[in-house]
């Protein structure tokens, strides 16, 4: 199967969920919901549709202390996870509101302990250190959920759990983005159609099709002119689709994505570090790197001066975008898990049961079931016996040991239940004369 017609079956099966909803609302909430500009040089009609835009990635840091006691529990939690034994490690689990963090068996050089659900990647401090209590990414999806005020807000509370606050988050790094479709060839150009600040101007290609631009990476200020459809598709980060599709996005129409990553540096030289003076100052900041910093060109080699080439019809309108505005819709649900598709597991059983039907030389699905699942018991029996243990213990330390990976479970409060379910056993045999 081609990489086309791989894109092009996954979009065709998501589209046939019962999330497909395109209101005229929801368009009259974007900015620019649909432009076109002409280019002067081959009088070629640019038509671009703005699907969404916003804050893709935030991390944050926030100054305070950790308490006495959640250290000493995260102490404890950080040396399950460094356990030989998967049983002990399954328990690193710090569980917040509905938030079952998953506690690293490393920190970082700053930081001692790391917890990390789908939402937020929490880096924290001992008590009484130099460096900010904690350091924070929240997820890309997260913010497709939530609002970037209601993210943070929500972080604040999670954070309140497990230390004081001294301040209002500062922000370490902040990416804004736009989803945009366009029929626009983005391999047309060449490099020097780029005017920009940076020292550095990419080309990329991925399975030898164009994936897109990238200008500064690694500076200060950087910028990603990218595939979003190719690469979600890869990634398998298909919640995109149907918030593209509440816009109006068609099946089959591409959709590229113009992304900058603003630094810390960047933002104190413009005198803005607190979240909240950075989210009055989007337009500022989107203004300054499409108009200053980088700018597409209609290259004019008649003139010397680059930087009087006329700007490319489609920088120029995703330069007009309000971000005073709504950015698009929201996604109505969100899971703090990090569990897989099911179909992964799925696919993986089927491949079993079809490779040991083929060995046994089975056709017959309901002849082969049975005997497969006798063989199955049979090996994980031998299994936990050349481990040391029994059939029951083996399944649920591997059933812990995923959940906590996946943050599906709360492995300490079954532990918990199972222990107290003991405890109501020997009370009703001894009540009992048993």
């Amino acid at each position: 199967m081609s990489q086309d017609n791989h894109f092009n079956n996954a979009e065709q099966d998501f589209a046939r969920t019962p999330r497909q909803r395109r209101t005229d609302e929801i368009r009259e909430a974007v900015a620019v919901p649909s432009n076109t500009a002409t280019n002067n040089d081959n009088n070629q009609s640019y038509e671009l549709k703005v699907l969404r835009f916003g804050v893709d990635s935030l991390y944050l840091s926030f100054q305070g202390n950790l308490f006495e006691t959640v250290d000493r529990e995260l102490s404890s939690l950080k040396k399950l996870a460094q356990s030989d034994r998967p049983e002990q490690q399954a328990k690193a689990q710090f569980k917040v509101f509905d938030h079952l963090f998953e506690v690293k068996d490393k920190g970082t050089s700053m930081f001692s302990y790391v917890l990390e659900d789908n939402a937020f990647r929490i880096q924290l401090s001992r008590p009484n250190k130099s460096v900010p209590m904690a350091y924070i990414k929240i997820s890309s999806e997260y913010l497709t959920y939530k609002k970037v005020d209601q993210a943070v807000e929500r972080l604040r509370q999670i954070l309140c759990q497990l230390g004081t606050l001294d301040a209002e988050a500062n922000v370490s790094r902040i990416d804004l983005f736009v989803d945009f479709v366009t029929y626009q060839n983005m391999e047309a150009w060449t490099r020097e159609a780029w005017v920009t600040k940076a020292r550095s101007v990419q080309s990329y290609a991925v399975d030898n099709r164009f994936s897109g631009w990238s200008v500064g990476m690694g500076g200060v200020i950087a910028a990603r002119l990218y595939d979003k459809l190719f690469e979600i598709i890869k990634s398998n980060k298909l919640y995109l689709l149907p918030l593209w599709q509440m816009i109006g996005r068609q099946d089959q129409e591409p959709v590229w994505r113009l992304e900058f990553e603003f630094k810390r540096d960047l933002l104190k030289q413009k005198g803005i570090i607190k979240i909240s003076e950075v989210l009055n100052h989007l337009n500022g900041l989107w203004s300054y790197a499409m108009t200053e910093w980088l700018k597409l060109t209609l290259p004019n080699l008649a003139d010397s001066k680059r930087d009087r080439w006329p700007v490319h019809p489609m920088w120029q309108l995703l330069s007009n975008i309000d971000w005073d505005t709504s950015g698009g819709p929201l996604k109505s649900r969100f899971t703090n898990t990090r569990s897989p598709d099911k179909k992964i597991a799925l696919h993986r059983a089927y491949t079993a049961l079809t490779t040991w039907m083929a060995i046994h030389q089975h056709k017959d699905y309901e002849l082969a079931i049975h005997p497969f699942f006798e063989d199955l018991y049979h090996y994980m029996n031998n299994l936990a016996m050349n481990l040391g243990s029994d059939f029951d213990s083996l399944i649920k330390e591997k059933v812990a040991f995923k959940a906590r990976q996946f943050n599906s479970m709360d492995v300490n409060a079954d532990i918990y239940e199972a222990y107290v379910d003991d405890e109501v056993e020997a009370y009703r045999k001894a009540s009992d004369g048993e």
